[in-house]
């Protein structure tokens, strides 16, 4: 008698959004997928792709615009506002504080978390074309880079496909 191995599935996840309160949620369900043995793959595209910048040098780009575009863009993962009530810069400072004091991880903690449990990161490639990023701008977690064709292939094959 053979027995078949159960299939855990797979989860997908568009990370759109650029707000540091919708980037924790997608870990947490990234994250918490992963531990429950599920093949997860990240596709960060516009905005989404701040939460996996790497700090340092806002001036990114070919031209004026995209320059413009990536400062007006504040940055990487430590700069990311809320999406409600981020008075001028604060309630991302307490949310990171209240978060600590209940020992829930940052989003720093989240991407190593992630990455141990075999989370996959993807940048999106025509994202990075419109705003005149390269792969270097990006942490190392980073997978190749992809193209929606790419991701949607992944996403066909999976269980669970989430927009955040």
């Amino acid at each position: 008698m053979t027995v078949m191995k159960q299939d855990k599935g797979s989860v997908t996840i568009v990370l759109f959004s650029g707000d540091l309160d919708k980037a924790i949620a997608a870990f947490v369900i990234a994250t918490s997928a992963a531990s429950m043995g599920k093949e997860v793959n990240i596709f960060f595209t516009f905005w989404g792709l701040n939460v996996i910048k790497k700090e340092g040098g806002l001036i990114k780009g070919q031209n004026w615009m995209q320059r413009m575009l990536n400062i007006m863009n504040r940055g990487h993962a430590r700069k990311l506002a809320l999406s409600k009530m981020n008075m001028a810069g604060m309630g991302p400072m307490m949310l990171k504080m209240m978060m600590a004091q209940k020992r829930v991880p940052s989003l720093r903690e989240f991407v190593d978390m992630g990455t141990k449990l075999g989370v996959k990161f993807y940048p999106c490639e025509m994202s990075m074309t419109v705003m005149g990023l390269r792969k270097e701008d990006f942490i190392d977690e980073c997978e190749d880079v992809i193209g929606a064709v790419s991701y949607l292939s992944k996403a066909n094959e999976s269980n669970v496909n989430l927009f955040i």
